[in-house]
This record gives C-alpha cells, sequence and structure tokens, in this order.
C-alpha cells in the first residue's frame, strides 16, 4: 500500500497504526470559505510571512511551501489566531489534495493544514491551502519567528502537480524572503499580503445564524432511561451490546449492565462503564448502537464527557472513548464503507504515549492483510470534561467540530455511499498499558444525540435546537425514515 499523507491507518487488530515515513499533519483549522471585504493595506501589520521553496521545477511530485511567520509587532502574537493562507491553481476540477508537514521548528503535531475552495476563481487561483496553528505553537514574541516551517503538499492519486499557474508559488524563491503572494490572518484580520482579484481571505462570520431550519427529520434523544434493560430504549431504535468480538481486548465481555442512567446539571445523562482487573475475563466493555442503519448526510451532535483517569484504582489503561456513525464492511477493501469517528485515548495506544483525539473519515480497509484507506485530524491534549462534538457531511465535504470551533475538514473522497448506525462504545485496545490485576473502572457519558438528515447545522443552531426539544419536554424524537 502506498502510505498517503493525511490518509494513514490505525487500531488494533482491525485498524493497526501504521508509522509513516514523515509526520503526518493535522488536517485543523477553518475552511474559510466565505469571501468578505477586506484589504491588508487597511490593517496593521503585526506578522509578515517568509517563503522559499525547495521544488522549483513548474512540474513536480508535491509542492514544497517552506514558511516563516514573523511577529513584526510590538505586542506578543498567539499563534493559535494565525492564519496563513496559500493559493494555487488545482489541476482539474476534480482533483483532491494531501497536506503534510516534514519538519518544524513548533513541531508538525502543533501546524495544521486545510484546503479549501476560493469563492471567485482566477487564471492562477482557484483553490487555497490554509496553514494555522493549535495552542501547542506558543506564542510569538515581538520580533520573533516561528523557524522553519517544511510544508507540502500533493495530489491525492500522487499524479504530478502543475505549479507553473499557481499564484503563490515563487519557483525562484530558493531562500527565505518576505512573499506578498501568501496571506496572512491574526485574529480573523488580514494583516499581510495580496490575496488573487476577489479573494481577500476572512474567516467566517463570527456570529453565524442561531434558528435551526423549521423543517427536518431528526433524530433526538435526551437519553432519559432507568437502566440498560429499559423496554424503552428497544422501543427507541437502540441496542445495548452483548454480543462478543471485536474491537478491543480479545475475550472481553460486552457488559449491558454497565451502561447505566442517572443525572447531571439537570440532564439525564447516559453512562457507560469500561471496567478491568488486568486480563481479558475481568475486562467488561461497553457499547449502545441504533439498531437501524438509516444515517447518511446531515448533522450529527453529542454532548459527550471524556474522563483521563479511572475511578479508583491504577491509571495508564488504553482506553478508547467514542462517539461515531459505521455501516458493515461487505468486502475486503469494499468501497461502499463509510465510518466517521471521534475518538479519545486518555492514555494513548496504537504507539501514542499520551493523550489523543482523533476524528477519523474511512473509505474502507481490509483486515487481512491490513490495508485502509482514511483521512484523520488529531489533537494531543487532554480532553477530560464535557464536549459538545458535531459532525456534518454534505456532498463535498466532512467537517469535526468540538465545541463550537472546526477541527478537521476531511475531502469528498471519503463521503459515504450508505447508511450508517450511530453508535458510542468504550473499550480496551490492549491490556499492555497498566499491568496492574488492581480493579479498575472508567467511565463515558453521554448527555444528548441529535442528527438532521440532510442538513447542515453550525454548532450554534445545534445548542438551539438542543434547548428547543428540551424547552418542549421532548426526550425522545425520530422522523429519520428507514431506507
Amino acid at each position: 500500500m502506498r502510505q498517503e499523507i493525511g490518509t494513514t491507518s490505525r487500531r488494533s487488530p482491525r485498524r493497526l497504526r501504521i508509522a509513516a515515513a514523515v509526520t503526518v499533519a493535522m488536517a485543523m483549522g477553518t475552511a474559510g470559505l466565505a469571501a468578505l471585504p477586506g484589504s491588508a493595506s487597511a490593517a496593521t501589520n503585526d506578522v509578515t510571512v517568509q517563503y522559499r521553496t525547495s521544488a522549483t521545477g513548474a512540474t513536480a511530485d508535491q509542492s514544497e511551501p517552506w514558511l516563516k511567520v514573523r511577529n513584526t509587532g510590538a505586542g506578543g502574537v498567539q499563534l493559535s489566531n494565525v492564519k496563513v493562507r496559500y493559493y494555487f491553481k488545482a489541476d482539474s476540477a476534480g482533483a483532491t489534495y494531501r497536506f503534510a508537514c516534514s519538519w518544524a521548528v513548533k513541531g508538525c503535531a502543533n501546524i495544521t493544514g486545510t484546503f479549501g475552495t476560493l469563492a471567485n476563481p482566477t487564471a492562477t487561483a482557484d483553490r487555497f491551502l490554509d496553514i494555522g496553528f493549535t495552542s501547542g505553537a506558543g506564542t510569538l514574541a515581538p520580533g520573533a519567528d516561528t523557524g522553519d516551517m517544511q510544508l507540502r503538499f500533493h495530489r491525492s492519486d500522487w499524479q504530478p502537480l502543475n505549479q507553473s499557474d499557481d499564484y503563490s508559488f515563487g519557483p525562484s524563491q530558493t531562500s527565505y524572503a518576505d512573499w506578498s503572494k501568501i496571506t496572512a490572518q491574526v485574529s480573523g484580520n488580514t494583516v499581510w499580503g495580496t490575496a488573487p482579484e476577489g479573494n481577500d481571505p476572512t474567516d467566517p462570520p463570527t456570529d453565524p445564524p442561531t434558528d435551526p431550519p423549521a423543517e427536518g427529520q431528526s433524530l433526538f434523544d435526551d437519553f432519559n432511561y432507568t437502566s440498560s434493560s429499559d423496554p424503552k430504549i428497544t422501543a427507541n431504535g437502540w441496542s445495548v451490546r452483548s454480543n462478543s468480538g471485536g474491537p478491543g481486548v480479545p475475550g472481553a465481555t460486552w457488559s449491558p449492565e454497565n451502561v447505566t442512567f442517572a443525572s447531571a446539571d439537570g440532564n439525564s445523562v447516559m453512562n457507560l462503564r469500561t471496567s478491568t482487573a488486568g486480563t481479558a475475563e475481568s475486562t467488561k466493555q461497553t457499547e449502545v448502537l441504533t439498531k437501524a442503519t438509516k444515517f447518511k448526510n446531515g448533522t450529527y451532535a453529542a454532548r459527550v464527557r471524556f474522563s483521563d483517569a479511572p475511578l479508583s484504582g491504577p491509571d495508564g489503561d488504553h482506553l478508547v472513548q467514542t462517539f461515531f456513525t459505521i455501516n458493515d464492511l461487505k468486502a475486503p477493501m469494499a468501497d461502499d464503507y463509510s465510518e466517521y469517528d471521534f475518538e479519545y485515548l486518555p492514555n494513548g495506544g496504537w504507539g501514542e504515549t499520551t493523550n489523543i483525539l482523533y476524528t477519523t473519515s474511512w473509505e474502507t480497509y481490509n483486515p487481512d492483510p491490513w490495508q485502509a484507506v482514511n483521512q484523520h485530524t488529531e489533537s494531543r491534549q487532554s480532553y477530560a470534561g464535557w464536549h459538545d462534538l458535531v459532525l456534518t457531511i454534505d456532498n463535498s465535504t466532512i467537517k469535526y467540530y468540538i465545541d463550537g470551533r472546526l477541527f478537521g475538514t476531511h475531502d469528498a473522497a471519503y463521503l459515504p455511499e450508505r447508511p450508517m448506525s450511530i453508535n458510542f462504545n468504550q473499550w480496551l485496545i490492549d491490556l499492555a498499558g497498566q499491568t496492574s490485576t488492581t480493579s479498575r473502572a472508567y467511565d463515558e457519558q453521554v448527555d444528548y444525540i441529535l442528527h438532521v438528515k440532510d442538513q447542515i447545522l453550525t454548532p450554534a443552531q445545534v445548542t438551539t435546537k438542543v434547548n428547543a426539544y428540551r424547552t418542549a419536554g421532548t426526550a425522545f424524537e425520530d422522523t429519520v425514515p428507514n431506507g
């Protein structure tokens, strides 16, 4: 298998994380598709962008925009507020691209890359690559710069790309120098560079509409149940898993009794508990899923509480806490397989040594020999506590939001071909993270689930719609048709 940047495989045994030859960069950041009025000349220059390329040919296997961002202002600049935009011309209307970071002084894990389409295409630009930073990149002091960011991107099919008609490409730029054909924003204000005509970069509106659409076939569940054996759970279309099998520790049990319901902040919540004493026989995992596979395009949202530590006993187990959609793999590498994941690993796993959150969009896989086609975004930090998770799927893009902020944008190549189920589970990758035989248990909690068929809601609209259900006293609704 060709290991493509941004198309890495994970998990064992069904999905094993494969170490790539180069660091796989996160796809975090904002797509920024809107073209709103703005001008670099109207803003105070707080940062400048320096550029060089080591791929100087008119055609190349990949484009290599190496960048430095310098703080030219009088105060510190938080890099998570900075966005740098590189403009290029797609080689064909259907071409898709992958972003990678080969090396960076700030660390490739702290640099994000997201592709978008310009609202007003020109002869030299109809796409852009937005470079952003996570909070781990820190702050630039006055006069300081980021140091080398050795970035690159290539076509998803690895066909040669034509750089000669790319707006931001500079074939003679073999050493770092200020480059005005790359723009920069600080907190949404354009402070550097000149965009292609009619395409001044701006963030999406900071105050999007909050009223949800009046119509829309929806699933909403406030998880107001008494126990895992409450007959309303089955009547409302849910299955609490008890059958054996993966993922997780071979020989572990999927335990319905470990799914309970309680109250938190005045709302009913579902609690998934996974427990172990260091052996397969003592390991009890939990999963709740819809019986129907009828969910495809639209908006998916859940409020989920992740945990970093067990309720008691030794910490360190390779735990996975999830919210995801999935359908069945009919055959190895079947092209109609689909899956979209939020997965939090509080103690690492799959080769990671500390907490990490993944969002992953799956095209297909082969379980034996292992081969996978997916695109993922990752963030190495603690996500303990409550988080609003939103996934949107339309006919061109998959987007993941966490707490109202865009976390990852994935390409059209990973859009679903068939409907899926909605799932929550908590399980152990293996027993290698903590080998103690002392009992311990971890909780993942879910406040609600919302799906709106074929409509894309902003995170603010999701909140408004959920509040409307609760104000009306509606604990459950399912108007999404089967089939």
